[in-house]
């Protein structure tokens, strides 16, 4: 029986490559992920103590930054060779040209004492005294930054200013490479840049020969309460944990669709398998008529599925090495922590190999099952000519049950707010489409058959009948497409409604012609004063909130307050001015405020003139209660919580005066600021919905993979069919269908087929977006369910363009031999 299935596999080998190749794409992204992500493990492992190297101990800040002044009694503590204060925030450069250099920027205070210093330097040295910094390399050599030269930075104390250049670091790949400058300055320069009032650590360097141990318990009394010590262990422990934090949750993210893929693959190999077994029926017969057991017959297919998978998993390996250098070059932006270099271990290529292996095994199991129970005189009828047998009746019930709890589910969502009953919906709504699939998807192919047959006529409606003639075959076939349409079709419909609910947002919300915003970072603190003072400018308003006696209070301008409102309950919101408020409803309702009533807000009276409500926040939400909320003038604000800055100030022009001097005016204040930024509403529109498009672009690229893998399931199993239906072609073709005829026949079949899984694919992932669309709108925010007829006619349109290429090979494979020959066939 070995030597017997070693010649069944070289026979059918062509028969097999198809599923061969689903397995290796599968295997593929599955090994992928694991060297990319055990590389970047590896990395961060390695870079988790970069700054930490001469580091023996460190104590570190609660809610309260640590004060300057605690550097220097940890630093006449005895044993104590050298402390330093570290933060890191963020700042600004503005580079050659004048203009700020784009990335997000990271300040770090720089240990002078050399003692403390790990900074690897690549040229220079690092800083010694105040008015000295040091930059990345990669920044030093894009602006052409001359070592002993002036460079400007900024932040959110103020306007950048002047600082000397005295050296290069290298810090790629390391926790301060967020993909913009690293700046590094001395310890008080960074707290003046960084507007920070202390420190969030004090770093610590024993002397030679000294009791870390006595030295902690020293170094903790001096610090006092509420401040954490911990030994260079715990120090590098916990560098480690926040260095793969975020690995962890690509990594999920990762195998997520590693999953998908290979539960796609599993569909397609399962069906292959099916075919195959099917066409070999008169075969397996032969075996049993000579003394092969059932069981003989069924592990030699086992067999057979086990050495396909394993070697198809082996090339997975490989092309998987090629995905996981692919990922490397992925941009930040998408959530991927910084990457590492591509880590094959042995792990990694014996999880891919007995995953392949056992996934192609469990998928041929089931068939090779249904093989075996076939008695050996029916099987010498021929295959071809037997019916194919229908779904159960309680397959069918559990199907339209299953179903039906899915849409069920994906419409309690909205009304619940239950995130997770949209993923339990949509996993149900798959399974009944799977279990249901053998009714519904033949149904759906003949109504979509019926325009086929009007435009391409007797080739169509032989499609049609091909298609349909085994429900359960092309049910495989389409479902396995349901998976990655569904998904990506959730994606796009999900992120064009988010788009449309925050576009929607803004237009409601900002009605000014410029919009000055923090990159990173809250807006420096003289910055709106500054842009009040031009006499260009009519009207300066930067948002900005605080919470004080779960009463969320917001500054407001009264040329703007209107345009935010949805309802005035009473009094005039145009009265807002000095020592008055805006109380929204819910709190005027849950405190008995009303109009004219005086009432203490941060401890000093104001007096209400008007009680509102309004749509709620632009983006997020708040840390009070639904409605709390009171609203007072700008000036009020400023008095009562002068700390307070936000990162978005609005501005609009002084009457009289064009918008293109308005914008002058305000581009020579921003110039001065590295880390602020001037646009237009359509600008904002495209930064708050930029990452949005760019998660969508990489989901989907990640997604099309299962795509890829289902189409090829169509592709195979067309091919698989045609070899089945050998002698009936050529009868078509005997009574005079041309071969343009038959290469129809096949491409209408897989388009069908091909159309059927997206178009259920779509409404699966419809589904799932409006449910979620539905709970994000309870828990807060204008989102409504926004359809891209544009992106989902795209996701048809490339589905039925392949499943034509799909088409190519069978129908090569149909035509390649003569007909004489082809109606000899056995």
């Amino acid at each position: 029986m070995l030597r017997l299935t070693l010649r069944q596999i070289r026979a059918d080998g062509l028969r097999l490559l198809l599923s061969s190749l689903a397995i290796v794409l599968g295997v593929a992204f599955v090994a992928g992920t694991l060297m990319f992500t055990d590389g970047m493990r590896a990395g961060a492992y390695e870079r988790a103590g970069a700054f930490d190297r001469h580091t023996d101990l460190a104590a570190y800040a609660g809610a309260t930054p640590l004060p300057p002044a605690l550097v220097d009694r940890v630093r006449a503590v005895d044993g104590v060779a050298a402390a330093a204060g570290e933060l890191t925030a963020s700042a600004g450069v503005v580079g050659a040209d004048g203009r700020p250099v784009l990335g997000y920027a990271v300040l770090a205070a720089v240990p002078t004492e050399p003692a403390l210093q790990s900074y690897d330097v690549v040229a220079g040295r690092l800083p010694q005294r105040a008015g000295e910094l040091v930059l990345d390399e990669k920044t030093v050599a894009e602006q052409r930054f001359a070592l002993g030269g002036p460079v400007s930075v900024g932040g959110a104390a103020g306007a950048a200013r002047p600082y000397t250049l005295v050296g290069s670091v290298d810090v790629a790949g390391t926790a301060r490479d967020a993909g913009g400058p690293f700046i590094g300055l001395t310890g008080a320069d960074a707290l003046a840049v960084g507007g920070e009032r202390g420190y969030g650590r004090i770093m610590v360097a024993a002397r030679p020969g000294a009791d870390v141990a006595a030295l902690a318990e020293r170094v903790r009394a001096v610090a006092g309460p509420g401040v954490t010590v911990r030994d260079r262990a715990a120090i590098l422990d916990a560098a480690v944990a926040d260095a793969v934090r975020d690995l962890r949750q690509f990594e999920l993210m990762l195998g997520t669709f590693a999953a998908v893929a290979v539960v796609v693959a599993g569909f397609v190999i399962a069906n292959t398998f099916a075919i195959v077994i099917a066409q070999r029926s008169r075969r397996t017969a032969l075996l049993r008529l000579v003394g092969a057991t059932r069981g003989q017959v069924y592990r030699a297919v086992l067999a057979e599925a086990a050495l396909t998978g394993l070697v198809a998993a082996a090339v997975g390996v490989l092309v998987g090495t090629a995905l996981a250098a692919a990922l490397g070059a992925l941009p930040g932006g998408v959530g991927a922590p910084a990457a590492g270099g591509v880590t094959v271990t042995a792990r990694t290529v014996l999880v891919s190999l007995a995953l392949g292996t056992l996934l192609t095994v469990g998928a041929a199991a089931v068939p090779a099952w249904q093989g075996t129970r076939i008695p050996p005189v029916a099987a010498l009828t021929d295959a071809a000519t037997r019916p194919a047998r229908p779904a159960g009746r309680v397959r069918l019930v559990v199907g339209a049950l299953v179903l039906a709890a899915g849409v069920a589910a994906l419409f309690g969502a909205g009304p619940t707010g239950q995130v997770p009953l949209v993923a339990a919906g949509g996993l149900l709504a798959f399974g009944g489409v799977v279990a249901f699939g053998p009714v519904l998807v033949p149904a759906l192919v003949r109504v979509l058959g019926v325009p086929a047959r009007v435009l391409f006529g007797a080739p169509a409606a032989l499609a049609v009948a091909n298609a349909v003639r085994n429900p359960r075959r092309v049910a495989a076939t389409a479902t396995a497409m349901v998976i990655g349409i569904g998904l990506v079709s959730s994606f796009v419909v999900g992120a064009g409604s988010v788009k449309a609910g925050i576009e929607r947002a803004v237009d409601a919300r900002v009605g000014v012609d410029f919009l000055v915003t923090g990159i990173g970072a809250d807006l420096p603190a003289p910055l709106a004063g500054e842009l009040a003072a031009r006499p260009e400018l009519g009207v300066v308003h930067e948002q900005r909130s605080r919470v004080t006696d779960d009463v969320e209070v917001r500054a407001a301008h009264p040329a703007l307050v209107r345009r935010t409102l949805s309802a005035v309950d009473a009094g005039d919101p145009g009265a807002l001015g000095p020592g008055s408020v805006l109380v929204h409803r819910e709190l005027a309702a849950a405190r008995g405020w009303a109009v004219g009533d005086t009432v203490t807000v941060a401890g000093r009276p104001f007096r209400v003139v008007a009680v509102v409500a309004d749509d709620g926040p632009l983006l997020g939400g708040s840390a009070v209660p639904a409605g709390h909320v009171v609203e007072m003038a700008d000036a009020d604000f400023g008095r009562l919580f002068p700390a307070e800055h936000g990162f978005l100030a609005e501005v609009e022009p002084a009457d009289g005066v064009s918008v293109d001097v308005a914008r002058a005016a305000v581009e020579s204040v921003v110039v001065r600021y590295p880390t602020v930024n001037v646009m237009d509403q359509a600008a904002y529109k495209k930064m708050l919905t930029g990452t949005v498009d760019l998660v969508l672009g990489f989901v989907t690229a990640l997604l099309g993979l299962a795509v890829v893998i289902s189409l090829v399931g169509v592709a195979n199993t067309l091919s698989l069919s045609v070899v089945e239906r050998t002698r009936e072609n050529a009868v078509l073709r005997a009574v005079g269908l041309s071969r343009a005829g038959m290469r129809a026949v096949l491409a209408v079949e897989a388009v069908l087929t091909a159309l059927v899984g997206t178009l259920l694919g779509v409404a699966l992932g419809i589904g799932v977006a409006a449910g979620a669309m539905a709970v994000v709108a309870r828990i807060g925010g204008d989102f409504t369910l926004v359809l891209p007829w544009g992106r989902l006619g795209l996701i048809v349109a490339v589905a039925v363009l392949a499943a034509m290429l799909a088409s190519v090979v069978p129908a090569r494979r149909a035509l390649a031999r003569p007909v004489v020959a082809s109606l000899g066939a056995d």
